[in-house]
């Protein structure tokens, strides 16, 4: 079943471009031209993900978002917008936005931006990984806690989401970007050497020899692979 996507954009020429360009990816795309309708159809509708431009008539983007998260609307939400200062992105993200791109933007920015935030939606949907074993080491994610031959071992928050997620991912080799985008989340000061540090500890941590690890192995130039 195709991804539905709202496109909410009041400039005609816009509107009709990146609705065609969803619907070559083959998504199911609804559109509206102002705030009030866009909101509206957000509220009636079952979507995947909104893109949403900030300077709306009748309804701007900003106050579109926040009603959508005031009466519970949980739907994944991108900010399109002309604007470039840091305070009005910063603005839609405290509203409840989850990722914005500013005009003018490459297609394939945008097409990498909605289907980062699908993966994000198809990944909350999954039942939690909540437990696991391997090797000589026991993860409790839910009570963060981590034993390794039977001692508690110290974890930090970010090594604990890393772990969770290579392992709900176990067998597949995850892109580096992919690991940005789903445990980062797009954070601006985040850079792959991030990645691979936090890689390098969770080996100094759980393998039993770090420098031939038998769980998270580097698979050069595409990513990491987990194998129990």
């Amino acid at each position: 079943m195709s991804s539905r996507i709202l496109l909410v954009e009041d400039e005609p020429g816009l509107l009709v471009t990146v609705s065609d360009l969803l619907a070559s990816q083959g998504y199911d795309v609804d559109t509206a031209a102002d705030g009030e309708t866009g909101l509206r159809k957000a509220l009636d509708g079952s979507f995947d993900v909104v893109i949403l431009d900030v300077m709306l008539p009748r309804k701007s983007g900003f106050e579109v978002c926040r009603e959508m998260r005031q009466r519970g609307i949980h739907t994944a939400v991108l900010m399109l917008t002309a604007k470039t200062q840091v305070v009005d992105r910063v603005s839609g993200l405290k509203l409840g936005a989850d990722d914005y791109v500013t005009k003018p933007f490459d297609p394939a920015e945008l097409l990498a931006r909605v289907e980062a935030l699908l993966r994000r939606v198809q990944k909350d949907t999954r039942i939690p990984l909540t437990t696991f074993q391997f090797g000589d080491v026991d993860v409790d994610f839910e009570r963060a806690k981590l034993l390794k031959s039977g001692q508690p071992i110290s974890m930090a928050g970010k090594e604990l989401q890393l772990l969770q997620y290579l392992i709900h991912h176990r067998g597949r080799v995850v892109p580096r970007d992919e690991i940005l985008q789903n445990v980062w989340e797009y954070s601006s000061d985040v850079s792959s050497r991030t990645v691979d540090v936090h890689v390098s500890w969770l080996r100094q941590k759980l393998e039993s020899n770090p420098q031939q690890p038998r769980h998270i192995h580097t698979i050069r130039g595409k990513g990491y692979r987990f194998s129990a």
